[in-house]
């Protein structure tokens, strides 16, 4: 798997974190995209981006109602279905013109595996005289339509699905109910949220573990940015609050598809699309589609010289965000579907769903545009698929390297690893007190070596995986690593 060194692991590795209180894991699952759980690094021991592996084509707008302005998808799963939702539009480009060629419409898809998808016709909106199609929204809301499945324990069942949608009518986000995520009805006369930009895919969802609804959208401060805002009902909001980025916003930020990570809840994890203009220059020659990219800029230059593709960033307050500055999901090594401005946004929404590999776990799965803006056939979703929790990992080479945490405490019985050796590659871990003194019997030389490659590995010290007498005490945890990758850690409760 390609990976990238993450830009801070210098400052990772050399200055320890000021005293604070330890924090407090419980038996969460703990990633390490916001670098939260690392004090140090030494030896070769970094922190690296993953990146997704290019899969089949999951599903082709070239409905007439559809087209090559087809856009903003969500991916959810509910049950057993696979649902997703997406704008479908149609644009004629010519050097003279950029014009839509028919409105905007809200399209909804289906997969009972999250790999083969299909479009119900569903005979709820009127396209040019037929009602035998995939619409479900036609008029308000149609530029950008992002729902989502509201488990507050206080949602009644009219509500089961919400969405905030922007487009026609007037400036603003309209907020949006179902009873079954295919019939939608507005919520309020009048937009809910009316301050940004908003001119992208804005979305909302119910945050559990804040307890809260959290709404992303788009505004623009020194070129396009992001705001969040909160509610207790959807229909009232906070005014809108800039995101913060550690180390700083890499570049101009488009769409945002951020939302709570299923594996980890308590951590938001964003994709936002990343939007480079150069202007026109030497390079852009020898990107894919050179005749049609000068087609492109006749009316309107970005159109021919903007390029987009994915990032990756992570936060536990919903506001300040650790941001890899590095792209997450690359153009790639292409001749003809990407490369282009409006390609690489990723759908709103991460999946499990089964490997190829009919002996290995489910993984990730994620879709992202290509072909948008192209003078024939539709936008294309392609699907993407990653390791669970497979974002960011402590690697390690042979020669070896450790990872220290900070002072932190749990509530579980045994420690699990989601971790990948090579045969000659390993990982111990030894606990030690808050003042780095090695724990009596939780030395690194009486940690049973784990090598493999595991979702769940639990670990033990002689033969024993017990830590139920170690639960609450203040402890840190020291890695070490040799030909390695640490994507995740558990203190489990069984």
């Amino acid at each position: 798997m390609l990976t990238t060194v993450f830009a801070l692991q210098t400052t990772l590795g050399l200055a320890p974190l000021a005293a604070a209180q330890p924090l407090d894991l419980g038996t969460r699952r703990e990633l390490f995209v916001d670098g939260a759980l690392i004090e140090r690094l030494t030896g070769g021991a970094a922190l690296r981006l993953h990146h997704p592996t290019p899969r089949e084509i999951a599903l082709v707008a070239d409905a007439p109602w559809e087209g090559n302005g087809s856009l903003y998808a969500t991916v959810f799963q509910d049950g057993d279905r696979y649902r997703m939702y997406y704008r479908g539009g149609h644009y004629r480009l010519t050097p003279q013109e950029y014009t839509g060629t028919h409105p905007l419409v809200i399209c909804y898809a289906e997969s009972a595996d999250g790999i083969r998808w299909t479009k119900p016709e569903l005979g709820l909106c009127e396209f040019e005289g037929s009602k035998a199609n995939n619409i479900i929204l036609d008029r308000v809301g149609t530029h950008s339509f992002a729902p989502f499945r509201d488990d507050s324990p206080a949602c009644p069942p009219e509500a089961r699905y919400k969405a905030l949608a922007n487009g026609d009518v007037e400036h603003g986000l309209f907020a949006f109910q179902s009873p079954d995520g295919i019939h939608w009805s507005p919520m309020a006369e009048r937009p809910v949220i009316t301050e940004g930009a908003l001119d992208s895919q804005n979305l909302a969802f119910w945050d559990a573990a804040r307890g809260e609804y959290r709404a992303y959208f788009r505004d623009f401060r020194d070129g396009r940015d992001i705001r969040t805002a909160t509610s207790d009902d959807f229909l009232h909001w906070t005014p809108g609050e800039w995101l913060e980025y550690d180390p700083g916003r890499s570049g101009e930020l488009y769409t945002n598809q951020i939302g709570p990570y299923s594996g980890a809840p308590h951590l938001l994890l964003g994709f936002p699309t990343r939007y480079v203009d150069r202007g026109w220059t030497p390079s852009h020659e020898y990107l894919p589609q050179l005749e049609h990219r000068r087609v492109r800029t006749g009316p309107s230059p970005r159109e021919g010289s903007a390029v987009t593709e994915g990032l990756l960033m992570g936060s536990r307050d919903g506001v300040r965000f650790r941001m890899w500055p590095e792209a997450f999901l690359r153009p790639g090594l292409r001749t003809r579907d990407t490369w282009f401005y409006g390609d690489l946004y990723q759908t709103w929404g991460l999946v499990e769903t089964e490997s190829d590999l009919p002996d290995a776990p489910p993984e990730l799965s994620l879709y992202a545009s290509e072909h948008y803006h192209q003078q024939e056939g539709g936008t294309v979703f392609r699907r993407y698929t990653l390791r669970l929790d497979g974002f960011v990992s402590v690697e390690a080479p042979l020669s070896g390297g450790e990872l220290l945490t900070p002072p932190l405490t749990f509530s579980g019985r045994r420690l699990l690893l989601n971790m990948s050796t090579s045969a000659a590659g390993g990982v111990r871990v030894e606990l030690q007190d808050p003042d780095g003194a090695a724990l009596p019997g939780y030395a690194l030389a009486d940690c049973d070596e784990v090598f493999g490659d595991d979702l769940a590995r639990p670990v033990s010290w002689q033969g024993n995986p017990d830590l139920s007498a170690l639960a609450a005490q203040p402890v840190r945890l020291r890695f070490e690593l040799r030909d390695a990758d640490l994507y995740a850690l558990q203190f489990a409760g069984d």
